[in-house]
């Protein structure tokens, strides 16, 4: 067929493959693959950085082998918040400064946001100045996989757990690289202690739409704490703007929507 000014003539098989093959749906999920996508590293860590990688992160990182509990971590039962891929550790610092008796476990693979968030821990020490704030006793940071230590987590043991801008990985032959999808939303609902909540934001449209359409086949599990549309479109009261949703929203005009879950 020769394609006119306007793109190929398409038959209706053409368009009936072309709609299956744009589906976000893929086999396979994150907990099937088990292997990391993106970036482990960027710009080489300044020496303060480094000292804090190198010296707080031993103290702080997970437990080697065996459950994953607060008595492990902290040496007393208390509510526990898991955050996956946090970035550059803003909103985990904002909580765990907002709630002191709470104890929060943060995974990223990604070593330069490990180092930032280092540097909320310790208070702002970098390279022998002083403090900006206390430090925060409250906060376990593992470098990797979210999913290996949420596997290690006992069920029913976390509070809350936060899913922040996740990448969206927008072609459809990678959306089996998305977190939000049936097999981790499976161990993230067995996880949380019933009445703890799931929250999920993002600034990807693509991103959106596969995430309401997954988090439609748990209905079961989660229930969508929302009584009108603009409720996902202002961010709820202690969820603090990082500067990824900031650069999103300023620089490259992206709205942005916020989502809360609670556990049947």
């Amino acid at each position: 067929m020769k394609p006119d000014r306007h793109g190929p003539i398409l038959t209706p098989a053409d368009t009936a493959a072309n709609a299956a093959a744009m589906t976000a749906y893929k086999s396979g999920d994150p907990t099937t693959i088990n292997r990391l996508y993106g970036r482990a590293k960027g710009k080489p860590l300044r020496q303060g950085q480094q000292a804090l990688v190198d010296d707080l992160l031993p103290q702080i990182a997970m437990p080697a082998d065996g459950p994953i509990t607060a008595q492990t971590l902290f040496g007393e039962d208390r509510p526990l918040h898991f955050e996956i891929g946090f970035g550059g550790g803003e909103h985990m610092a904002f909580r765990a400064d907002m709630l002191p008796d709470h104890g929060f476990i943060g995974a990223e693979p990604f070593l330069n946001g490990v180092a930032q968030a280092l540097t909320h821990v310790s208070g702002g020490v970098l390279e022998g100045k002083a403090g900006a704030h206390p430090p925060l006793p409250n906060i376990r940071i593992h470098h990797g996989d979210a999913l290996e230590v949420l596997r290690r987590i006992p069920d029913g043991a976390l509070s809350f757990v936060y899913l922040l801008h996740p990448d969206p990985w927008p072609k459809a032959r990678h959306a089996k690289r998305r977190m939000m999808n049936d097999g981790p939303l499976d161990l993230i609902a067995a996880k949380l202690r019933p009445g703890g909540e799931f929250r999920f934001g993002t600034d990807h449209a693509v991103y959106l739409r596969h995430a309401l359409m997954v988090m439609r086949r748990h209905k079961q599990q989660f229930e969508w704490l929302i009584q009108k549309p603009q409720d996902f479109q202002v961010r709820p009261g202690g969820w603090p703007e990082t500067r990824y949703e900031h650069k999103a929203r300023t620089v490259y005009g992206h709205e942005v929507w916020y989502f809360r879950y609670r556990r049947r």
